[in-house]
């Protein structure tokens, strides 16, 4: 089964979510606001992404941390800023066995569940350009 993680007001978290739903993909949705985040569950999708993928420097709150704690960073670092901020987190990670994904592309998910959309009569991009 896939995992959602994310936060519930998160645009791209609920688009992944309506994506997989459409598409007959179970998955389940867990909010760090509620759910929580811990060491072990980012070490995980830092060991599968890189922290560079990991870390949202995007976000509002990246620019609110102080020039002095964003620059020269590390993977522990990054764990650092990732566990007290979780909006520093690019969203939404989906976990699906040992696949790890970060942020939200509907041609990323169909190649993911391109079995699930088979079996369900729809078609999943090829992977040739075109």
């Amino acid at each position: 089964m896939a995992v959602v993680f994310g936060i519930k007001s998160c645009d791209s978290c609920r688009s992944a979510m309506n994506w997989l739903e459409e598409h007959g993909v179970s998955a389940t949705f867990h909010d760090f606001r509620v759910n929580g985040h811990d060491v072990a569950m980012l070490e995980r999708w830092i060991d599968a992404i890189g922290w560079q993928t990991l870390l949202n420097k995007r976000s509002l709150t990246w620019r609110r941390i102080p020039e002095a704690d964003r620059s020269d960073l590390n993977a522990e670092r990054a764990l650092a800023l990732m566990l007290e901020n979780p909006t520093l987190i690019k969203r939404p990670v989906l976990s699906k066995g040992k696949t790890v994904v970060a942020g939200f592309s509907p041609d990323v998910y169909a190649r993911l569940f391109a079995k699930n959309l088979r079996e369900r009569g729809l078609s999943a991009p090829s992977n040739r350009a075109g």
